[in-house]
């Protein structure tokens, strides 16, 4: 079995850190897809992939099971997520020694979304309020993990204001985080002030630009009502303008290139596309990250 290298040395290498992000299939068709899209990636040789978690667990052995297919077929550094939400510190336990067992050694350590219908996340009985509590407890339990964790350069939707959300994300790193992934974002601007905030409060981790390009008009407005993220009047004028599919995925694949330029003419310290289990985006976007 294969054990996964520490995901936070990469960071240490002076280029810019690629990686893509798969969620675990829930139908046959979806399994089918994930494996044709893994196959695809391959050539592409992103650092690392994250497989996410569904809420309450969900997922968990899906996770698992995928991570595993990932890594050992097709040569993926995996870092799986992991979620508070729904889990005692026991389950929490067995979760990460079922990780630790199948080799995955970087965990995306998260607070989790509470439930439909459910307005405020409560904590599961004897579990984690904070994903900060999650991280300490896995830098505890396994001091050798790399340790990820998310930023929100639009502010957490729950945050009162922007210094309460970067305070509750330096307890993160303080509780031992090696790096941040940040939710998609189409402005860089949000990205850089948000990098500004962060080292002024001593926040010294890599912050890595989290993307995602816009394929369609309902693909942004359904970023804008599940991210709260803030879509550039310009980006929604091109798409709302496009007189085909092929023409609205174009569009949103333009911006995303010429954001990834931005950010690499910055020196980010990595970028992190969200794929939705998709190839043909990542292999076009690719070659502008690693260029």
């Amino acid at each position: 079995m294969k054990n996964n290298r520490n995901i936070a040395e990469k960071f240490a290498e002076g280029q810019t850190v690629f990686s893509v992000e798969f969620f675990p299939p829930k139908t046959e068709e979806g399994a089918r897809q994930i494996l044709r899209t893994a196959h695809k990636l391959v050539e592409l040789k992103p650092d690392y992939a994250s497989i996410t978690y569904g809420a309450g667990g969900s997922t968990r052995e899906r996770t698992v099971e995928y991570g595993e297919m990932l890594m050992e077929i097709f040569g993926f550094e995996i870092m799986a997520h992991l979620a508070c939400v729904g889990h005692s510190v026991p389950e929490i336990d067995s979760v990460l020694n079922r990780f630790s067992e199948a080799g995955i050694r970087n965990i995306m350590a998260l607070r989790g979304d509470p439930p439909r219908n459910v307005e405020d996340f409560r904590p599961a009985e004897g579990g984690y309020k904070h994903a900060a509590d999650l991280v300490r407890h896995i830098r505890e339990r396994f001091p050798d993990f790399g340790i990820g964790c998310a930023g929100y350069p639009e502010k957490h939707p729950e945050a009162p204001d922007f210094d309460f959300d970067v305070e509750m994300l330096k307890r993160k790193v303080d509780s031992g985080a090696d790096f941040i992934v940040t939710q998609l974002f189409f402005d860089n601007s949000h990205y850089f002030k948000f990098v500004d905030r962060c080292r002024a409060v001593g926040i010294d981790k890599p912050i890595v630009a989290g993307l995602l390009p816009a394929l369609s008009l309902k693909h942004l407005m359904n970023f804008k009502s599940m991210c709260s993220t803030d879509i550039p009047e310009e980006l929604i004028g091109k798409i709302s303008e496009a007189n085909s599919d092929a023409e609205s995925a174009q569009i949103g694949l333009d911006w995303a290139r010429r954001q990834i330029e931005e950010l690499k003419a910055a020196k980010v310290p990595g970028i992190h596309l969200y794929i939705l289990n998709r190839a043909d985006s990542a292999i076009k976007l690719s070659r502008f990250i690693r260029a």
